[in-house]
């Protein structure tokens, strides 16, 4: 094996492992609370998860904004529906992937490969998360949050997880999945999709290629072993990949300048869009200078960066501009 699987994978890739002990209970037949409540939150993906609610949020403040009004009870709803959706989402594609974890070094002890959940189990609680998501989303929202959450599932569930091993082109189809929640975020607030949210849709819709393709050429022997079919898995060189990232991070330069184009921020947010799209792009352009597996993490570590500190900007200048208009 090599040495790259042998490295622990950090939370944002790989789960934790069960402890001995706890593997010694589980043998046994006698579950540690602690360990099920562990494998519960892997299959919802907890922490993954924490990520999908900061865009609805984001979406969410800045469709408040754009109408002039907050409705704080209305973002609750938004989150909770969404958390639950998402949550059901992530078992389910994990349910349908079970056969495909159990191939890969870094996904062979979740729960379901490992044995640990029964399948059964897992499809009927994922069916029901993510039923009572979508019914969140349509008593406490608005009809439209809740379609766009039903057509996130869809494309999510029934496209891009079976194109993962039929073309290159899933991360195409994922990529629609996961830039939905601005716009459910944004819907929730207002009932409608005015263009600055699909500003916001653009901007997820491109980070996440050069986003995946850092992980997928990481763990590309991974996804061979399990027939994923990614661009970096074809590309062991990492040459391609590397064009691939900095052409990807480019065209992300341009289209972070759209919520200032439409009025939804000022100065501020271009300022920290200019600073973490340059950080972004020369992470990129190192690892095309020469592919190796620690600047492939810096690609991913830049990613991670630059999203959150997209998006706080966004929310504070954002803030600014409205205040200043009441002002005015």
């Amino acid at each position: 094996m090599k040495l790259l699987e042998q490295q622990p994978a950090p939370w944002y890739l790989a789960e934790p492992m069960l402890a001995t002990a706890d593997a010694m209970a589980v043998g046994s037949g006698r579950r540690p609370q602690a360990s099920l409540w562990a494998d519960w939150a892997e299959l919802c993906k907890v922490r993954l998860n924490a990520l999908v609610l900061c865009s609805v949020a984001v979406g969410f403040l800045c469709g408040s904004a754009w109408q002039g009004k907050v409705a704080w009870g209305g973002l609750g709803w938004a989150l909770l529906g969404t958390a639950l959706l998402a949550a059901g989402a992530s078992v389910l594609n994990q349910y349908l992937e079970r056969d495909l974890d159990a191939l890969m070094t870094r996904t062979r002890q979740r729960p379901l490969p490992a044995g640990r959940v029964r399948p059964a189990t897992a499809l009927q609680v994922g069916v029901v998360l993510a039923l009572l998501g979508l019914l969140v989303l349509v008593i406490g929202t608005a009809p439209l949050a809740a379609l766009l959450g039903a057509g996130t599932l869809a494309i999510y569930l029934g496209a891009y997880t079976p194109l993962k091993t039929r073309t290159t082109l899933n991360t195409l189809v994922g990529a629609v999945a996961g830039a939905m929640p601005p716009l459910i975020g944004w819907s929730a607030a207002t009932g409608t999709l005015e263009s600055p949210a699909w500003s916001l849709f653009f901007i997820q819709f491109l980070w996440q290629f050069p986003h995946f393709w850092a992980i997928a050429w990481l763990y590309r022997e991974d996804y061979a072993r399990a027939g994923m079919q990614m661009v970096p898995v074809l590309d062991p060189s990492g040459r391609m990949t590397g064009r691939l990232l900095v052409n990807h991070c480019l065209v992300l330069v341009p289209a972070s300048f759209g919520p200032v184009l439409m009025g939804l921020s000022g100065t501020w947010y271009l300022a920290a869009a200019v600073a973490v799209a340059a950080i972004f792009l020369l992470s990129a352009w190192w690892f095309l200078l020469r592919p190796q597996p620690g600047r492939a993490r810096l690609v991913l570590w830049a990613s991670l960066i630059y999203l959150p500190v997209l998006f706080l900007a966004l929310i504070g200048d954002g803030a600014w501009v409205a205040i200043t208009a009441v002002n005015s």
